[in-house]
Parts: C-alpha cells; sequence; structure tokens
C-alpha cells in the first residue's frame, strides 16, 4: 500500500509539474536544435528587449543631469547614438571572432586572463540578476503609476509574482518565453517610432530658431562656466546616462540559442538593436529639449513627452495610456534578458569550474533549470533588500556593466595585436574597440565617482566577494582533480591481462553493473576494488556510461555526437581491459539530461535481463565532510541508489577517498 501511495504521489508530483512547465524532451530528437533556436526577429524581442527598455530610464536620467542646461540634449543624443553603434559593432566582431557565445566572459578569459574572465563573469551574473530587478521594479513602478495611492502598497507583492510568473515561463523553454511576449514588444517599438517621428517633425519647420536658442544658450555658458564647465556638465550627464547601454552584450552571451548560420543571425540581431536603441535613446533626448520638458513630481519624462505630442490628437489620452504603458510592459520583456544570459554565463563559468558543475546541468525541457531558480531568488531578494527603490537599483545596475564592456574592448584590443600578421585588416578593427574602451572606462570612473557613496559600493562588494567565491570552488575542484590524477598515474600502470575472452555474457551467472562516468581512474578504482572485495565471484561485467548532455555540449548536433563517441570510446576501454583478464563484458549508453534518471532506466532493464545482478556505483569520500561538498558534488550515486532499492535492485556504493 505503501509503495502504490508512494508511486501515486510521484506520478502526481511529475504531472503537475509538466503540466506546468511542459513536458520533457527529447535530446535525441533530429530537429531539436531547428525547434528550439531563435531568428533575429526573436532573438532581437528575446535579448534585444534589455536593450531598448533601457531608454525608459537612461535618457531621462541624462536629460535631468542636464539640470538648466537642456540644450545640451541635442548633442547628448548625437553622442549617445554614436556610442550605441559604437559598442554594438564591437560587440558584433566578438560574434564574429567568438562564435560559440560567451560574450565577455569568454572574451575576457581568452583574450586576457583566467582572472579577466571570472571578474567579467561575476560582474556579468550579478548584472542579469540587477537587469531581472530593474526592470520589473520599473515596469511596476510605471503601472501603478495609473493606479490609486492606496494601492502602492501592493507594488512589492506584484513584482515578486511577476518574478515568479519569468522564472516559470523560462523553465517551460526560452523559444516559448520569447513568443509569449512579442506583442508586448511590438506594441512598443509601433508606439515608440510614432511618438519620437512625431515629436521631430512637430519642430521641422522650426530647426532654424532651435539651432539659434542652442547657439545662444552656448555663447552665454561660454561666457559663464567656460568650455571646460560644459564639457564636464555633457560628460556628467553622458556617464550618469550609461544605463542605455545596458543590455547590448546580451546578443553575444546568448549566441548559442540562435538559428544557424549562428553569426549571421547574431550580427543581424545586433543590428536590429543598435539601430532601434541608437533612435529610442537619442530621439526621446532630442523630443526632451525640442519640447523643453520639465520634471514633474510622480510623472516620467516619457509621459509627460507623450502627453505634450499626443495633446490634440482624438483618443490622447488612450494613445498616451497605451505608449507609457508599453514601457511598462516592454520592461516585463526586458527581464527575459537576464533569465536568458545570466544561467547562461553561469553555465559556461561552472564549466571551466569556477561554480558548481550543477549549473551547467540541463533540466528535461533543456534549460538551465538551476541557473533560472537561483536568478529568480537573487532577484527577489535584491528587490526585498532595496524595497523596491528604483534609484537604489540603477545605482547598483549601472556599474557593473561597464566593468564587463571595459574588460570585453581591452580583450579584444590584445586579440587583434597578437594576432595582427593573420589579419591584414586590423587597424582598421582595433580602433573600433580602442574607442569603444575609451568610452567604456571614462562612464565607468564617472559613475563610480559619483555614485560609489549612494550605493555604488555595495555593487562592488557583491560583485567581489562573488569572485572570492569562484576562486574557492576553484581551488576545491583542482585539488579534487589533483587527488583524482594521482589514482588514475596509480592504476592506468597497470598492464592489460593475457587470457582475453571472447564469450558473450552468460545472463544465467552473477553480473556486476558499473556506473561509470568515462575511462578513469574513478572507474578502474571500483572495478579492481569488485574483484578485491568479491574474488571470482561475479562472471559477467556490464559498464554502463550516460553521456550527460549538459551546457558544454548541447552546442549543436555535431557536439552531441561527438560526446556519444567519446563516452561509447570509454566503455569500449573498459569492455576490453576486462576481457583481456579472461572475464565476459560488455557496455551499454544512453543520453540524457537527468543522469539520475536515465541511469535508473538503464539499470532497470538490465536487472531483468540479468536477474543475477548487483549494481555498483563509485563515490567520493572526504576526511573531513563539509557542508559545501553536498552542492559543489552531486549526489547522483546516493540518489541511484535509492531509487534502484527501492524496486528491490541491491545496489553499493564503492567509496573513493580523495
Amino acid at each position: 500500500m505503501d509503495k502504490f501511495d508512494s508511486a501515486h504521489e510521484k506520478s502526481l508530483k511529475h504531472r503537475l509539474w509538466h503540466k506546468l512547465v511542459g513536458e520533457p524532451r527529447d535530446v535525441n530528437e533530429p530537429s531539436l536544435f531547428h525547434k528550439l533556436s531563435l531568428i533575429p526577429i526573436l532573438a532581437w524581442i528575446g535579448l534585444g528587449a534589455d536593450g531598448l527598455s533601457s531608454s525608459s530610464y537612461g535618457p531621462e536620467e541624462a536629460f535631468r543631469t542636464l539640470g538648466t542646461h537642456t540644450y545640451i540634449a541635442l548633442l547628448l543624443g548625437i553622442a549617445t547614438a554614436f556610442t550605441v553603434f559604437i559598442i554594438a559593432y564591437a560587440y558584433s566582431r566578438i560574434i564574429e571572432h567568438f562564435p560559440q557565445g560567451g560574450g565577455g566572459y569568454i572574451v575576457s578569459t581568452k583574450t586576457i586572463s583566467n582572472s579577466a574572465g571570472v571578474v567579467s563573469g561575476s560582474a556579468l551574473i550579478i548584472d542579469y540578476m540587477l537587469t531581472i530587478t530593474v526592470s520589473l521594479v520599473s515596469c511596476g513602478d510605471a503601472i501603478f503609476s495609473f493606479l490609486p495611492i492606496a494601492y502602492q502598497k501592493y507594488k512589492l507583492i506584484f513584482v515578486a509574482f511577476l518574478i515568479m510568473m519569468l522564472v516559470i515561463m523560462n523553465l517551460r523553454g526560452v523559444k516559448e518565453s520569447v513568443i509569449a511576449l512579442a506583442p508586448i514588444f511590438i506594441v512598443f517599438v509601433v508606439t515608440h517610432i510614432l511618438l519620437i517621428a512625431r515629436g521631430i517633425f512637430y519642430h521641422a519647420d522650426q530647426f532654424g530658431l532651435v539651432l539659434g536658442q542652442f547657439n545662444s544658450s552656448f555663447k552665454q555658458d561660454i561666457g559663464t562656466i567656460g568650455f571646460i564647465g560644459i564639457l564636464a556638465i555633457f560628460l556628467r550627464a553622458f556617464s550618469l546616462g550609461g544605463g542605455t547601454y545596458t543590455g547590448i552584450e546580451a546578443v553575444s552571451n546568448g549566441i548559442q540559442i540562435m538559428r544557424e548560420p549562428r553569426v549571421q543571425t547574431g550580427k543581424r540581431t545586433m543590428l536590429y538593436m543598435a539601430v532601434s536603441l541608437a533612435f529610442t535613446a537619442s530621439g526621446l533626448l532630442i523630443c526632451y529639449a525640442l519640447f523643453q520638458v520639465t520634471p514633474v513630481e510622480g510623472r516620467t519624462l516619457n509621459a509627460i513627452l507623450a502627453g505634450e505630442v499626443f495633446r490634440n490628437w482624438p483618443l490622447s489620452s488612450w494613445i498616451v495610456l497605451i505608449t507609457i504603458f508599453s514601457e511598462g510592459a516592454l520592461l516585463l520583456v526586458a527581464a527575459q534578458a537576464g533569465f536568458v544570459d545570466g544561467p547562461r554565463v553561469m553555465a559556461n563559468m561552472a564549466t571551466d569550474f569556477w561554480l558548481p558543475h550543477r549549473f551547467a546541468m540541463l533540466s528535461e525541457r533543456l534549460t538551465m533549470q538551476n541557473g533560472i531558480i537561483l536568478m529568480g531568488i537573487a532577484s527577489i531578494s535584491l528587490l526585498l533588500y532595496t524595497n523596491g527603490s528604483i534609484s537604489a537599483l540603477i545605482i547598483m545596475y549601472s556599474i557593473n556593466v561597464f566593468v564587463t564592456f571595459s574588460l570585453s574592448q581591452l580583450g579584444m584590443i590584445r586579440f587583434f595585436l597578437r594576432d595582427k600578421e593573420k589579419d591584414k585588416n586590423w587597424k582598421r578593427h582595433i580602433i573600433i574597440h580602442i574607442i569603444g574602451f575609451v568610452l567604456c572606462v571614462t562612464i565607468l570612473c564617472v559613475i563610480l565617482y559619483e555614485k560609489f557613496g549612494e550605493g555604488g559600493w555595495i555593487t562592488l562588494a557583491i560583485t567581489s566577494v562573488l569572485i572570492a567565491l569562484c576562486y574557492l570552488i576553484k581551488k576545491h575542484y583542482l585539488n579534487v582533480r589533483k587527488e583524482a590524477r594521482k589514482l588514475e598515474n596509480i592504476l592506468q600502470k597497470i598492464h592489460p591481462g593475457k587470457k582475453f575472452n571472447n564469450e558473450p555474457l552468460n545472463p544465467k551467472e552473477p553480473t556486476a553493473i558499473l556506473l561509470v562516468s568515462g575511462y578513469n581512474g574513478f572507474g578502474l578504482h571500483t572495478w579492481f576494488a569488485i574483484n578485491r572485495k568479491f574474488p571470482h565471484f561475479y562472471k559477467n561485467f556490464i559498464f554502463i556510461s550516460i553521456a550527460e548532455v549538459d551546457q558544454g555540449s548541447f552546442k549543436g548536433s555535431t557536439e552531441m555526437e561527438q560526446l556519444r563517441i567519446s563516452v561509447e570510446d570509454g566503455l569500449k576501454k573498459y569492455v576490453e581491459l576486462v576481457r583481456s583478464y579472461g572475464m565476459p563484458a560488455d557496455y551499454r549508453m544512453d543520453s540524457g539530461t537527468d543522469v539520475v534518471e536515465t541511469a535508473t532506466q538503464m539499470c532497470q532493464s538490465l536487472a531483468n535481463e540479468f536477474p543475477k545482478s548487483m549494481v555498483f556505483t563509485g563515490k567520493l569520500i572526504f576526511r573531513q565532510e563539509h557542508f559545501y561538498q553536498r552542492a559543489l558534488h552531486n549526489e547522483t550515486a546516493h540518489a541511484i541508489q535509492r531509487r534502484l532499492q527501492w524496486d528491490g535492485i541491491e545496489t553499493v556504493i564503492m567509496p573513493i577517498r580523495v
């Protein structure tokens, strides 16, 4: 009865989970990558929304910083568009030279050093956590600005609900979540093209007057504060409006989800993002200056501008409402980039042992489930810590992205200098990255100077803690690998036997089923331990290995096939070694994202085929057990043992001391 109830409960739990996030995907489906990948338009929506949504607060922050010198907004608009195109073009070059994706983390690691890579990667992870929180808090502010003041107390609950909703959507799959949010993106683009085009053309016959006012204001400031004073005001506004450029790197980070050919798709997506962001951000700044928009308490500058532009239009109040509401809704789409690229950066770092390997694992839906959930938890924590204050969040938000930008541009400069003999056009290419580096470092320095004491130090502190944690994790993994190599060096000195056995396995004889993770010292140790503990008892040996599909291998059909070939080659080595000692042996393999589930099913099938079988698997044993070891090393052996023993299949875990 207990077994039936447990099975029913498990079945019910799985049914509810699959109802929520969708049915498992088949990793062996031939058209899988085509179905999951994004065409340029969908990639623009899923990854470009982060950059485009920054026009909701970046230009406004820059314009407010100008104070009474609003005429400078015309120059600021031009500079903003120029900067967008420079950074976007620089990242297009990164896509071209690093088509495997990874963005700033991979570039910094490959072109500067591992230390630069972990700094860039850590900065990106914190930045994407803040992307989610900033975007959704801004979304909440926009929506609750249309509601009575009494409803403000529910804003934090509403934003937390949005975070959880996006977590669930992204657990279902990137493409599914992007398609669901596409209508919001389209409405934003249409309404803001209309807003900016109408705002500029409204003053088309007054450009002479506008330029005259600009000239007179400029001469007046030259006489009072001088050219240096004007330049200082311009640089301060330009830098503090740096939030405008956040999100541009998202495309290069997410290149792995692009439709083939990925480089062309990524570069086209980057072009869409650059044009849309440059038009929107610079257009808004110019319109602020043309309409002489004055800040009003409780209203955004975009809301004020929309009211002025659409004042005499039929249904003007509705048009304004839809325009501003689309801004708030787009911020919901922008948070998507954090859930797409944040876990992807974590997976890349986990592959390089800077983070626990579990962050490189894929779920049944082929999403980075652990990373998505962690991003959601971290975003809710930041929301509660700042009490939903957008000003505090933006101060924290604008710093890390320019740390990554600066390291990426420096890395590309080193890349072209190092390979200048291979690229005849290296001088033409490097100049873009030099300009981008100067712009990004300038913005970073000004933001740090202006905002360090107002909360910028918190971002640096959190990022520094994450970097230190990465080094501790890497040190632990390196120590384990060092001990593993010692074991391998000892065991691999053993020569093959001279009594080769070609006989097939006999299902009636005692059979040892060994779970191995490749041809290595751990697997050899388990086999030798079985023979030492049970000499001459087992007549058959079957080696099982799962080609675990994680972020490192889930890049295309070619990489998947290489993974399967590598796993099969390792299994063949085990079989050849065991048969050389006169014992029948064979192997079984499969591929999947859940090693426990796949291995359990294979063991159950073999147990039916070989009734006198016992399952063996190895597990690392440390001299001193610490709480963090469970996070850094999965409990696969224990999980499989529990599942198989419940089904009546004897399973033994062989300890491997390190």
